[in-house]
C-alpha cells in the first residue's frame, strides 16, 4: 500500500503551547512584543542555524528574492541573470522588483549551463542561482566568475535548506540567501520566507523596506553582535525607503520555530530515501537520474529524473500508468501550464529561445518523496515508476512490431 506523498510531517507538539498562548493573547503582530517576539527569535535561532550574522523572516520566499533586489539598489530596468529552469516566482520577483530577467541555458543534469551563463554574465546587474529542485550548480565557477566582475549574487534557496557545498550552507555562499516556508518545504508554515546576509547594510535596508515604520527597525537590534554597525545602517535609511508591507506573523514563526531542532533528521531521511529510489530506478533502461556534484551534499525531499528513449505519447502513457499505481508525476515541460517552464513565462519582457532546457524539460519528471517515507514504502514507490516505464515501452515495442 503507497502512502500519501502529498501530506506534510505533522507540525512537532511543542508548537502548540507557543501557539495557544498567541491565540489567546491576540499578540500575532510581529511588533507589538517589546522584545522576543516569536519573528524575531526566529530570525536569530536561522541565522545561528545556518551560521550567517543577519535573517529577516518576511511573507514569502518571492517577498525575500524581491526585497533582496530592492536592497541591492538596483537601477530600474537593471538586468538579473536566472537559469531557465525555476519556478515562475522567481522572474515574477524580477519584474515586481522593476527589473528584467536574462535567461540561461540549463543541462539534463538540471543544473547551469557555464558556458551559457558565462556568455550572458557580461551583460547583467545581478544574479539569481536558484537551486531548483535542490540541484545545486557550479557554485565555485558562479562565484568566481561573478567576483571577478562585481556582480553580486542572490541565492534562491527555496528547495536547499541542509544542503551544504564544500561542508559551507547553500544560501550562505552569495550575498544574499533565500528560503522558503512553504507547505512542501524542509520547515513548513504553509507560506513564508526568510532571508539572510552578513551585509549589515543591506539587511538594515530590507527591514525598512520589508514594513518596519518610524523605528520598528529597533525591535531588529537585539542581536549584541555588530549592533552599533547595524544602528548605524538603519539611521541612514530611516525615512528614505518605501514600505512595501512584506513582514511575518508571529503565528507562522511559533509553526517554524520548533521544526528548526528536526532540520538534521528530515536531511539524513529525505537523502536515504532518495538515494533508495534513485537507485532501484535507475535499473530501468528507460530511466537516469542526473548524479550530484562533488562538492554538495542535498538535503532532498523528492525526487527528479529523466525518461530516455520515449516519445512524446510514451511519457504521457508513463505519467498515466503510475499515477493508476498510486505515484504521481509531472513532466515539467508537458504538464499544462507547468510555472516551471519558462515558455508558460508570457509576462517577461523579452523572450528567450533556450532549446537544451526546453529539451531537458520535456523529458524531466517530478515526483514528491517525502522524508517520512519509510524504506519499504520507497521501494514500493520505486517499483512502481520502473513498472510503468516497462510497461509503456512493452507496449510501445509491440504496436511497432518489434
Amino acid at each position: 500500500m503507497l502512502p500519501n506523498m502529498h501530506h506534510a510531517e505533522p507540525i512537532p507538539e511543542e508548537a502548540r503551547d507557543e501557539i495557544d498562548r498567541l491565540l489567546q493573547s491576540g499578540d500575532l503582530f510581529r511588533y507589538t512584543a517589546p522584545e522576543n517576539a516569536p519573528v524575531s527569535l526566529l530570525e536569530a535561532e536561522f541565522a545561528a542555524q545556518l551560521g550567517s550574522k543577519y535573517a529577516l523572516a518576511v511573507s514569502s520566499c518571492s517577498a525575500a528574492l524581491f526585497l533582496s533586489l530592492k536592497a541591492l539598489d538596483l537601477p530600474r530596468d537593471a538586468r538579473v541573470l536566472i537559469p531557465g529552469f525555476t519556478f515562475a516566482a522567481v522572474p515574477s520577483s524580477i519584474v515586481h522588483a522593476d527589473c528584467i530577467p536574462v535567461l540561461c541555458e540549463v543541462g539534463e543534469n538540471y543544473r547551469i549551463d557555464i558556458a551559457d551563463f558565462t556568455a550572458k554574465l557580461d551583460t547583467v546587474d545581478a544574479v539569481i542561482i536558484s537551486h531548483m529542485r535542490g540541484h545545486t550548480s557550479d557554485m565555485d565557477a558562479i562565484m568566481a566568475l561573478c567576483n571577478a566582475r562585481g556582480i553580486p549574487v542572490i541565492e534562491d534557496a527555496a528547495h536547499s535548506l541542509g544542503t551544504t557545498w564544500h561542508g559551507k550552507n547553500i544560501g550562505t555562499l552569495g550575498k544574499i540567501g533565500c528560503f522558503s516556508f512553504q507547505s512542501y518545504k524542509l520547515l513548513n508554515a504553509g507560506e513564508g520566507g526568510i532571508m539572510v546576509t552578513n551585509d549589515a547594510d543591506l539587511v538594515a535596508r530590507a527591514v525598512i523596506l520589508s514594513g518596519a515604520y518610524e523605528h520598528m527597525w529597533r525591535k531588529h537590534m537585539d542581536r549584541k553582535d555588530n549592533s552599533s554597525e547595524l544602528e548605524q545602517a538603519f539611521a541612514r535609511w530611516q525615512n528614505k525607503l518605501p514600505l512595501y508591507n512584506l513582514r511575518m506573523s508571529n503565528l507562522s514563526a511559533a509553526v517554524i520555530r520548533p521544526q528548526i531542532p528536526h532540520i538534521a533528521r528530515r536531511v539524513t531521511d529525505g537523502r536515504r530515501n532518495h538515494d533508495q529510489v534513485a537507485t532501484l530506478i535507475e535499473q530501468s533502461p528507460w530511466i537516469t537520474v542526473p548524479d550530484k556534484l562533488p562538492p554538495e551534499e542535498r538535503a532532498p525531499d523528492s525526487l527528479q529524473f529523466n525518461l530516455e528513449g520515449l516519445g512524446d505519447e510514451q511519457v504521457h502513457a508513463f505519467v498515466a500508468a503510475a499515477d493508476a499505481a498510486g505515484v504521481k508525476v509531472q513532466v515539467f515541460g508537458l504538464t499544462q501550464d507547468n510555472a516551471r517552464a519558462f515558455w508558460n513565462w508570457e509576462f517577461l519582457p523579452e523572450k528567450h529561445d533556450l532549446p537544451r532546457t526546453r529539451a531537458m524539460l520535456m523529458r524531466a519528471c517530478d515526483t514528491r518523496l517525502p522524508a517520512r517515507l519509510t524504506p519499504a514504502e520507497c521501494a514500493a514507490v520505486a517499483a512502481v515508476l520502473v513498472d510503468a516505464a516497462d510497461k509503456v515501452m512493452r507496449e510501445a515495442n509491440r504496436a511497432y512490431g518489434t
